[in-house]
């Protein structure tokens, strides 16, 4: 065989992947640094070739919607609810719908006596108990959760 011909060796890391065109009579050996650095040394048969070091470097985009700590929550007032300023809110996943309830009762400064309705999707009241994470999961588009707040019943 002659060293005009040329192979493909693929190494695979993660959803990343590095394609490197040998000469046939090189070989290639991979070695893992650390989590986040791959790299590919070719080692030429002949001595008259010279090693080639390539790192590379995978993205990351490995963290899924699952892994998140926490996630996007639009507040969004109904009738005669006060507007909150800040509408966009970064929520635990495992927070339950009556602490969120809760916060938005003392970050409006509503009195004990009044209530405040919770809807998802104008909608349905979600139970007190019930975590922001799964409704997230079900109801959530767009990487948020959207989320209606009043001081009457309006939906269902």
């Amino acid at each position: 065989t002659s060293c005009s011909r040329t192979a493909s060796v693929v190494v695979r890391r993660s959803t990343e992947s590095l394609v490197e065109s040998l000469p046939t009579r090189a070989t290639a050996r991979a070695s893992s640094q650390n989590k986040k650095t791959t790299r590919v040394q070719i080692i030429p048969e002949s001595p008259t070739e010279t090693h080639k070091e390539e790192p590379h470097t995978p993205s990351d985009d490995s963290t899924t919607s699952d892994d998140k700590k926490k996630i996007d929550v639009l507040l969004k007032a109904v009738g005669d609810a006060p507007i909150m300023k800040t509408k966009k809110w970064a929520v635990e996943r495992g927070r339950t719908v009556q602490s969120l309830s809760q916060f938005i009762s003392r970050f409006l400064k509503l009195d004990t006596s009044e209530q405040l309705f919770i809807y998802v999707n104008q909608s349905f009241a979600p139970s007190p108990d019930q975590d922001v994470g799964v409704l997230f999961d079900c109801f959530g588009s767009d990487g948020k959760l959207i989320l209606h707040y009043c001081k009457s019943q309006a939906w269902g």
